[in-house]
Order: structure tokens, then C-alpha cells, then sequence
């Protein structure tokens, strides 16, 4: 990922997604839950250490930015929680009481509002990206309901639901790509499955809007990350799967090629919640029939590296789940972080 600079477009560009639920900051706590304060430090340097290979360090004003990027899609993310890791993130000063504002580098930014009122009240569903290797051409936030142009809950959700969804241009290789992260409720199937149908209409809208007026030309690559609150054989999972145009990025690497546990969501109390842990947080890549593997990826549900042909938009490199329980039996989250290692090639 070192070197000189490519031509613009000419060049693969290698990419890291990492997708957490961190857990809302909550003072009703769940046993063995520790309040934000104690948990943040951990998430901050589980994203801090996982990015910087991609990403540079705050610290790093010496070196030149890479050629590969880092992406960070979070869930359950209140206003102060998304402060914290922001201010973090760029290396700054926590901020002060009466602040509110969220900074926008030098090396990080976010794209996405909060879901009660599509500014600061409730959880926020952002991307946070590196502002010295990507542009921001668009960003856009629905709601994930029968009405998504405001703040509003659809169906038999128990909570409001948003998708937060960005076009990104490579500052490096001039490539484009759409990213977007959600978070399905937990309470309602109805809605888990109405909500994939918004996500899916939104991808092809974006596409098309973003295809550069060329019939050739169906827009650029996508990936999804969030918790979909859904197993991998439930109806979002399974909505999604048969839409033809994503894919999940796990699939796409040999089971001796991932790393970590299969079970992203573990609870605070797993040997308690046993019934309820299980694999509910993805990395989705589309379009589908454009998504490559290393060495024979692919042959479980993907598609296999040699159906794809000669002209891959994505190459799948790597895939793990990090671990979320530390020294003392202190949990980061109830979720586990997913982490997806690709290679973006140019139109």
C-alpha cells in the first residue's frame, strides 16, 4: 500500500470495513455491563488499532496518507458516545461540556444524524471515513419505514430505524464507491424484512444516479455493513441473500482463512444468553456477480472466484470477528466487532 501514487482509476484500491454495534450508552445497566466510561477506551482502541493500517495514526502528520482506506460503520451511537470516538479518533482533546459539535478531521469525519429527530436525539447509525483519502460527493439518511423521508417508525418495530448511506470518491485513485450502514429492529420481522426492500430500492437509486449518464456503465460498487438482527436462515438475512445484487463478504473466504468467532452478538452474560447469541452483524458487497475471492472464496454460498470473470469490482481478502470481552471480564459491547479486508478495482 506504500509507493508513489497511481494514475487516477488505474489502480486496485485496498479497503477495510469495520462494522460494531457499540452499545448505546445506557445507565440502566445489564449485568456485567460497564458504563461508556469504562467501555470506551476499549472501542476506541479496537477501531484506532484495526484503521490505522489503512489510515495512518493521528500522530502520523510526517507520513503520507496510504493507498488503502478504512471505513467505520457503528450502531446504538448516542451524540456524546459519537464525540468521544470522533474527538478520539483525530488525536483531539475530549470535548468540552457545553460543545456539541463534531469534528471533521484532520484524519476522521462522519456522514449521518441521529434517528428521533435527523439531527443529535437518539442513536446515530454513522460512517466515519478518512477525510485525507476520500471525498464526500453525497451522503443521505432514510428512515426505514413507509414514510423514509422523515424521522418515523415503520411497521412492528419496537424502535425508529434509519439507513445512513454515502458516495465516496478516492482522493488517490479517483475510484467511487457507495457506502452504507443500518441497524434493523430487534422487536419487529415485518419491519426487518420491509426495511431491506427500502435499503435494496436505495443502493439501485444511487447507482443509477451516480452511473455517470453511461447505459454501460450501472453505477459504482457498494458495500453494507450493520446489524441486521437476523440469523443468517431469518427473513432480513434471507431477503437479502435473494436479492441477487449483495452478498455477504464472509462467504467469500475459507473458513481456515477467517479469524475470530462465528458469533457476533454474545450478550453481557453469554453463558446466560445463550439462546440469543448468534451471527446477526454483516459486511454485504455488491454487486454481486462482481465480487471475487482469493483461492476458491466463494464456493459455499458466494459466487465462486471463476464465475466472475475477467472484470471483479470487489476481491474479497479477509474477514474476522473481534473479540469483545477483556482483562477483568470487561465487555466493549454486547456485540463483536466485524472486520472485511477487500480490494476495490477500478470501473
Amino acid at each position: 500500500m506504500h509507493g508513489s501514487q497511481p494514475n487516477a482509476g488505474e489502480s486496485p484500491l485496498p479497503l477495510r470495513i469495520l462494522s460494531h454495534n457499540v452499545r448505546y450508552a445506557t445507565t440502566s445497566l445489564f449485568e456485567n455491563e460497564r458504563p461508556w466510561e469504562e467501555r470506551f477506551p476499549l472501542i476506541l482502541s479496537e477501531l484506532s488499532y484495526n484503521a490505522r493500517p489503512y489510515c495512518g495514526h493521528a500522530e502520523d502528520t510526517d507520513i503520507k496518507p496510504h493507498i488503502g482506506a478504512a471505513f467505520i460503520c457503528l450502531q446504538e451511537v448516542l451524540h456524546g458516545q459519537l464525540s468521544d470516538i470522533l474527538h478520539g479518533l483525530n488525536g483531539l482533546d475530549p470535548a468540552k461540556e457545553d460543545d456539541s459539535s463534531l469534528p471533521a478531521g484532520p484524519l476522521w469525519a462522519h456522514i449521518g444524524v441521529a434517528r428521533e429527530d435527523g439531527r443529535t436525539k437518539g442513536e446515530y447509525g454513522p460512517i466515519i471515513y478518512p477525510v485525507q483519502l476520500f471525498d464526500l460527493l453525497h451522503f443521505e439518511n432514510l428512515w426505514l419505514s413507509p414514510t423514509p423521508d422523515r424521522p418515523s417508525k415503520g411497521w412492528d418495530a419496537g424502535c425508529t430505524r434509519i439507513l445512513t448511506a454515502g458516495v465516496f470518491r478516492s482522493k488517490i485513485t479517483g475510484q467511487r464507491l457507495i457506502a452504507c450502514c443500518t441497524h434493523l429492529d430487534n422487536a419487529g420481522s415485518k419491519s426487518r424484512r420491509k426495511s431491506v426492500d427500502i435499503i435494496l430500492q436505495a443502493i439501485a437509486r444511487l447507482r443509477r444516479e451516480w452511473s455517470g449518464g453511461n447505459a454501460e456503465n450501472a453505477g459504482p460498487a457498494i458495500f453494507l455493513a450493520g446489524d441486521f438482527n437476523s440469523l443468517p436462515h431469518e427473513e432480513a438475512y434471507l431477503a437479502m441473500e435473494a436479492s441477487e445484487l449483495m452478498c455477504d463478504l464472509r462467504n467469500y473466504v475459507q473458513p481456515e482463512r477467517r479469524y475470530g468467532d462465528l458469533v457476533t452478538f454474545t450478550g453481557f452474560n453469554p453463558e446466560q444468553e445463550k439462546e440469543n447469541q448468534g451471527r446477526i452483524d454483516f459486511v454485504w458487497l455488491g454487486p454481486r456477480d462482481k465480487v471475487a475471492g482469493l483461492q476458491g472464496g466463494g464456493e459455499g454460498n458466494g459466487v465462486p472466484t471463476e464465475k466472475v470473470g475477467r472484470s471483479p469490482r470487489w476481491r474479497v481478502d479477509g474477514y474476522a470477528v473481534l473479540p469483545n470481552r477483556f482483562e477483568g471480564g470487561v465487555y466493549s459491547s454486547d456485540h463483536r466487532c466485524v472486520v472485511g479486508d477487500v480490494v476495490l478495482y477500478p470501473d
